[in-house]
């Protein structure tokens, strides 16, 4: 890297979380002085770190990307980029990256339906949110996969509603009752009507972009509101290898210059659409990432960006692509912390599983995923509830993930010295029968200290057996009932109806559909 960008970055991210880290104990005036060590995995030396941006540099530089968006094309024209016009290939300079790199914010604030909640995404904050764009649900009773419909999507939605370790909504499911051209919108609008949680999401065509901003220009109220508090995050997804189509780059295009935060997320598998090493797909990984830096900063400097994606470590016996492969992990991790010393906000797709039932195979994957994903402190982590090669949802699997990622997050707070002296003094309060329970200091920190799970199985054996043997997957059944039953809804969300409704009827009228599937509660 070049002195410049170099003391820049050592500026960085990654240079003053490892001083944050350090511990310093003063025993002055009796005080313990000291922060909580964030436990921490980095893949990545910080040479290593520097190569791989380096030749991402030079691949813009000397291969280029594809710009399918005219605007976009203009853009980087405007900014003195050298265009092949016969194959719309842009090289495009370091020096420019650089440039853009200096107007990205290095966190971003995402606020929920009411604009009162705040969320920050950026540092080594993590917000875990369901997997996005699943186009079949596996059903509860069945066991079997099928097409999502209308009631599907609402009782997804009222179910993360009440799951306190998402902190984010996504459009996680397609729903197969309305016509492909609404699709997109349809799953915003209906996530609109029943959730108060900020939005992860993105746009199947370029007509939908405009009534899914108008819809979240609804709940806002006009667009300098939405830009200061915005309520979602829209995935923009070049596609591999440095490609970027008319609609991907016209959503980054458009979501920059209103101030709604776009996740860049590259796909590539390793040996078919990225290179077959894990250092090289990563060094794609940057190049695109990059490219769709330079694109949301020409539209507007300061547009809130994401560095992000969602590579797999392609299996060349089965011909798929496991999201639940170590391989893909550790990418996910290695690019986070790329962009940390970046000093980017981050995304990965993790904490989901290729197995098509939830079974141990799915428990193995998403703990080991989430965990990653939240040790690399991945500011967005995507993924829960996701089965089968993100293609599937599964409500029961919200429910167990909602633990593995409670406990994720209490792991990653650390152990806190909560007071001085930390233990001794209890001895002296306990008397001869070493009893702890029945100490004031015990019912001051047992529930801070610790993480309750709703379904993860804690009781003796013969406790289990007569509450009926059940496994995770019937308890979780179980916990869905009863927290649908607990689920009310906002008094917002009631309130913004008629607005968010005219927009999606008046968009469906337009693509032919005179009326929508029926919406319980609407």
């Amino acid at each position: 890297m070049g002195p410049r960008n170099r003391s820049r970055r050592l500026r960085g991210k990654c240079g003053s979380s490892r001083r944050r880290s350090q511990k310093s104990i003063n025993w002055k005036r009796g005080t313990i002085m000291t922060e909580t060590r964030r436990p921490k995995i980095e893949f990545l030396s910080r040479e290593t770190i520097e190569q791989i941006i380096d030749e991402a540099y030079e691949l813009l530089e000397k291969v280029g990307v594809f710009v399918e968006n005219e605007e976009a094309l203009k853009l980087l024209s405007e900014a003195g980029q050298k265009i092949d016009k016969t194959r719309s290939r842009v090289f495009i300079s370091r020096v420019l990256v650089e440039k853009c790199l200096a107007t990205c914010p290095s966190e971003i604030n995402l606020y929920d339906f009411s604009g009162t909640k705040e969320y920050l995404v950026g540092r080594d904050e993590i917000h875990f949110n369901p997997g996005s764009t699943a186009i079949k649900i596996l059903d509860s009773e069945t066991l079997k996969e099928r097409e999502p419909q209308t009631p599907d999507l609402v009782r997804l939605y009222q179910l993360v509603e009440t799951l306190d370790n998402f902190d984010f909504q996504s459009t996680a499911l397609v729903s197969s009752d309305v016509p492909k051209e609404i699709a997109d919108i349809y799953r915003l609008y209906l996530g609109l009507l029943f959730s108060q949680k900020p939005f992860v999401t993105g746009i199947f065509r370029l007509e939908s972009l405009k009534p899914m901003l108008d819809l979240l220009l609804a709940v806002r109220g006009d667009k300098k509101s939405l830009a200061e508090k915005p309520l979602a995050i829209f995935d923009a997804c070049p596609s591999p290898p440095l490609k970027w189509s008319r609609l991907t780059a016209q959503s980054l295009i458009e979501c920059s210059r209103l101030g709604v935060p776009s996740e860049l997320i590259p796909m590539g598998m390793t040996g078919a659409t990225s290179p077959v090493t894990l250092a090289g797909t990563l060094v794609q990984q940057v190049a695109e990432n990059l490219s769709g830096v330079v694109i949301s900063q020409l539209a507007k400097p300061g547009a809130p960006v994401i560095l992000g994606g969602s590579p797999a470590s392609f299996d060349m016996r089965k011909g798929t692509t496991p999201m639940g492969a170590v391989e893909t992990m550790m990418i996910d991790c290695a690019c986070a912390q790329i962009g940390k010393y970046l000093n980017l906000p981050t995304h990965a797709y993790m904490g989901l599983s290729d197995s098509k039932l939830v079974d141990a195979q799915a428990g193995l994957e998403t703990s080991m995923g989430a965990t990653l994903a939240g040790l690399a402190g991945v500011n967005v982590i995507s993924g829960p509830g996701m089965l089968d090669f993100e293609s599937t949802q599964s409500l029961e699997k919200l429910v167990i993930d909602n633990d593995i990622c409670g406990q994720v997050r209490r792991m990653v707070r650390g152990i806190k010295l909560q007071e001085k002296p930390l233990a001794i003094h209890l001895f002296q309060e306990i008397g001869a029968d070493f009893n702890f329970l029945v100490l004031p200091h015990t019912r001051k920190w047992y529930r801070e200290e610790h993480y309750f799970g709703s379904v993860v199985d804690r009781d003796v054996y013969d406790t289990w057996v007569s509450l009926g043997r059940l496994d995770i997957f019937q308890r979780a059944s179980r916990e869905i009932v009863r927290r649908l039953h607990l689920y009310q809804r906002a008094e917002l969300n009631l309130r913004a109806v008629p607005e968010l409704l005219s927009v999606m009827n008046s968009y469906a009228r337009c693509c032919g559909l005179e009326r929508l599937p029926e919406v319980p509660e609407v």
